[in-house]
């Protein structure tokens, strides 16, 4: 299976301590330059960047044609050169899945036919599998120790989903 993953499904679970269920999930995953530049040469503290730089199974490649990520960034306003290298080279990779959270990079690689999932389908989906007990104890760390943002309803769907609703 190839995955490819922008850059905030990475950092959040970090951030918390459970960027494993990625390998767990997946076994690998596939990140574009752009990310990894978004995580590791910011200058300041990233969750995620030591580990995209050591772990064996973050693999990163740079993109084959520069052209359409750049095209992308001209005819699409607010996506930012991290979401269009993912979409690029998981279409490029014939990737199995993209992992994207950000409302408009998500539509944008849907339009093109790729499989899209976010944090919270990821957190849903080791569920499933048993890699963590709870979707809510997750989530709630997300939202209290990386700042990730979720509306109520979705909150609620996800927390249904995982039939874990009060």
């Amino acid at each position: 299976m190839i995955v490819v993953s922008d850059t905030s499904p990475i950092t959040n679970l970090a951030a918390i301590g459970q960027l494993d269920l990625l390998q767990q999930l997946y076994g690998s995953i596939v990140i574009p330059l752009a990310v990894y530049n978004e995580m590791v040469a910011v200058g300041k503290v990233v969750p995620g960047a030591v580990e995209v730089q050591t772990l064996s199974w973050i693999q990163t490649q740079t993109v084959a044609d520069a052209q359409k990520v750049m095209d992308i960034q001209t005819n699409q306003g607010n996506i930012d050169l991290g979401e269009a290298e993912a979409i690029i080279l998981a279409l490029e990779l014939r990737a199995d899945l993209l992992l994207m959270d950000e409302r408009r990079g998500r539509a944008l690689a849907m339009n093109y036919g790729l499989s899209v999932t976010g944090l919270l389908g990821v957190l849903l989906q080791a569920k499933r599998n048993s890699f963590i007990p709870s979707v809510k104890s997750v989530l709630n760390q997300l939202i209290e120790q990386a700042d990730f943002r979720v509306s109520s309803q979705l909150y609620e769907a996800i927390l249904q989903a995982a039939d874990e609703a009060v």
